[in-house]
């Protein structure tokens, strides 16, 4: 017998029973794709946040999963022995409207706590690896942290082996169950429940061969451009509603890899590497959708990561591991699986 059983071996899954197994609980894992076979699998990795303005409950809880993040991949990575390619390494982005650059600036000092500064910079400060940017300024912001998705949740589940954690591809429901079943377990929650509470959405994303390890990631044009620590550089992503195959990497992907060297020079003429494609789980509410499966007892949901599910996964594990663990529950209403059902 264990405490929880945790279906998804994804990255809300495997950091709820992280959560759970260092608050001492015994954890089983079961996914029928094994570790990563979903969204988690993916190239990206950009740990960024929201702008520091109209403070809310999902930024305020994002800003603390950033802030956390950093002591819990080094935790990971001394435990499982594996290196989940975490860094903050900052983010660049090009400044639109100085005026408003300037005023979330002054926001960050006091929302961010004062551990972390949103500057507004001389894009030359950042040598050949920037953003095209009319202005010739850029901001950065020191809270944005990068982690390899298929590194991040192979240290993970390393970790959670070495913690007697069993990661299985079929195994028995004992204790209380999680759903973290990404876009297939919306799905099935929407059908089980009746009404759509989220949806797949496809993505592509691409790896190219360019080395700038220790630079600041960079935010362009809606698109993440982020080095990894093994010198190569991921590119993404779409935001696909409507696709015909939905692991198949087309034209959509073609055109963000034609934009990218045109905004970022420093990629000109560089080798792609790796073409992916698949789909991440989008909540009605566009919030992860967190708690208690509405009418099932012992069952929790863990979903609707979409863009942010890496920056979101170690606050959705502690709030997760909290509320089965301890019965205390302080999942923000707009992250609760109500926000995504219809209004009685």
């Amino acid at each position: 017998m264990v405490d929880v059983t945790v279906r998804g071996a994804g990255i809300f899954g495997l950091c709820v029973a992280w959560a759970c197994v260092k608050r001492g609980a015994s954890v089983r894992v079961i996914d029928p794709g094994g570790v990563a076979a979903g969204a988690s699998g993916g190239l990206v990795g950009a740990l960024a946040p929201h702008t520091p303005e109209r403070w809310n409950d999902k930024k305020e809880l994002q800003f603390q999963s950033l802030d956390m993040a950093e002591a819990m991949w080094a935790d990971v990575a001394d435990v499982g022995g594996r290196d989940p390619g975490y860094a903050r390494t900052g983010r660049i982005q090009p400044v639109g409207a100085l005026e408003i650059a300037t005023e979330r600036a002054r926001n960050a000092e006091e929302l961010w706590k004062g551990r972390y500064t949103w500057q507004v910079r001389d894009v030359r400060d950042f040598g050949e690896f920037a953003p095209v940017t009319p202005s010739g300024l850029v901001i950065h912001d020191t809270l944005t942290a990068r982690a390899n998705p298929r590194k991040a949740t192979q240290a993970l589940a390393a970790a959670l082996v070495a913690k007697r954690v069993e990661i299985l591809t079929e195994g028995r429901e004992d204790g209380a169950v999680v759903h973290a079943t990404g876009a297939s377990g919306l799905v099935a929650l929407s059908e089980a429940l009746a009404y759509p509470v989220g949806v797949p959405i496809k993505g592509q994303s691409a790896l190219i061969a360019f080395d700038a390890r220790d630079l600041p990631q960079i935010f362009v044009d809606g698109l993440h451009v982020i080095p990894h620590a093994n010198g190569t550089t991921a590119i993404g992503s779409t935001t696909e509603r409507e696709f015909a195959d939905p692991s198949s990497c087309d034209g959509g992907l073609d055109d963000i890899l034609g934009r990218v060297v045109r905004l970022v020079p420093a990629l000109r003429e560089r080798p792609v590497l790796e073409r992916w494609a698949g789909l991440r789980p989008r909540a009605r509410s566009r919030a992860p959708m967190l708690g208690a499966w509405p009418g099932r007892r012992g069952h929790f949901i863990a979903n609707g990561g979409f863009k942010i599910g890496f920056g979101m996964a170690p606050i959705v594990g502690q709030l997760i591991s909290e509320l089965i663990l301890d019965g205390h529950d302080r999942i923000p209403d707009s992250f609760r699986v109500d926000a995504s059902l219809p209004k009685p």
